[in-house]
């Protein structure tokens, strides 16, 4: 039986995947057959994201996305591409809404088990400059789930 871990254990860990997810992104590059392409920008700091969405009816059924930027960002990006895949867009409206929570400040989103890995960027909350990092690549899905034909 394990024991429990300390706060700093939990941040190392935390930061370790955040790492992780930003030196060996999953996801990224181009999708050939996209339903959906958005662009956006950080003005603040420069991070882009790129993101290319394929549907299959009302479900996400693969995503890609490209660009570069801070840890933050990319990291963000390459947990979101693996939480939403063949996810429907209301179950990742949930999430997305969810992660917002936890960005703003809302230390109980951090429990949430559908929000999986992401949780690791639990820390940003406390740094609002960086909260538009970690948010960059859900706005970007946001569009493009706007943007999908009907």
């Amino acid at each position: 039986m394990s024991q429990p871990r300390s706060a700093a254990e939990i941040g190392a860990l935390y930061q370790e995947l955040i790492l992780d997810h930003y030196r060996r992104p999953r996801n990224k590059g181009t999708l050939e057959k996209a339903d959906a392409s958005v662009e956006v920008k950080n003005p603040l700091c420069g991070d882009e994201i790129g993101l290319q969405v394929a549907f299959d009816g009302d479900c996400v059924c693969d995503l890609k996305f490209s660009g570069r930027g801070c840890s933050i960002s990319q990291a963000s990006a390459s947990m979101m591409t693996q939480l939403v895949k063949g996810k429907s867009t209301e179950e990742i409206d949930a999430i997305r809404k969810q992660f917002r929570d936890l960005m703003l400040g809302n230390a109980s989103a951090a429990d949430d088990p559908r929000l999986g890995p992401l949780r690791a960027l639990s820390g940003v909350a406390r740094f609002p400059a960086r909260v538009k990092c970690a948010l960059l690549a859900w706005n970007a899905l946001e569009s493009a789930l706007a943007e999908r034909s009907p």
